[in-house]
């Protein structure tokens, strides 16, 4: 059973633990661990940039680091606004590929706060677990988002793409997966 609610309410469930809880088990996800325990986030879209984050989700990380995930491309299918002229970016299996993107400290409670501003649990985006490097080449595991995408990608806003190559620079990313973002057309 989905259930739709909006933003305001999403962020008052996310204050309250237990309320988390029943709401991730109406979705079918497990809500685990207690609500200071630290877990990775991986970004790879425009949560890569400060302002958006930062500023704009309110997310204090512990910590940050460059880092990546193997068996995974970036693809921009989702359906962006306005709709036509903007492609998010998202995750795509493929295991020759590899994707960039940076590695954030967080809580448990910090992350309901992440879900609620990306409407997870929702019809869009999925959280899944995967194993993740960061620069040294240690593994850990990360939580990121992927959604359900169209079959043809789109292209990404000059706005978004602009995030993602500054957010890039801006945490160290590998100097060839930065110019692979700047080769990225945008839409006019």
């Amino acid at each position: 059973m989905l259930i739709r609610l909006p933003r305001k309410l999403r962020r008052l469930i996310a204050k309250s633990w237990w309320l988390s809880w029943c709401f991730y088990r109406a979705h079918g996800l497990p809500l685990v661990g207690p609500p200071g325990e630290e877990v990775w986030y991986f970004a790879y879209g425009a949560n890569m940039h400060d302002s958006a984050f930062r500023a704009r989700r309110g997310m204090c990380p512990l910590e940050w680091c460059p880092g990546r995930v193997s068996g995974y491309r970036l693809r921009f299918n989702l359906e962006g606004r306005p709709r036509g002229k903007a492609a998010p970016a998202n995750l795509f299996p493929d295991p020759n590929a590899e994707v960039w993107g940076v590695l954030y400290k967080l809580t448990r409670r910090d992350l309901l706060r992440l879900d609620a501003s990306e409407g997870v649990p929702g019809r869009r985006y999925c959280p899944i677990w995967l194993d993740a490097e960061d620069i040294s080449g240690s593994k850990l595991n990360a939580v990121t988002y992927i959604a359900q995408g169209n079959e043809r990608d789109g292209k990404p806003s000059l706005r978004y793409i602009t995030l993602l190559r500054d957010g890039a620079r801006a945490h160290g990313l590998p100097e060839h997966y930065i110019r692979f973002l700047e080769q990225v057309d945008h839409a006019s």
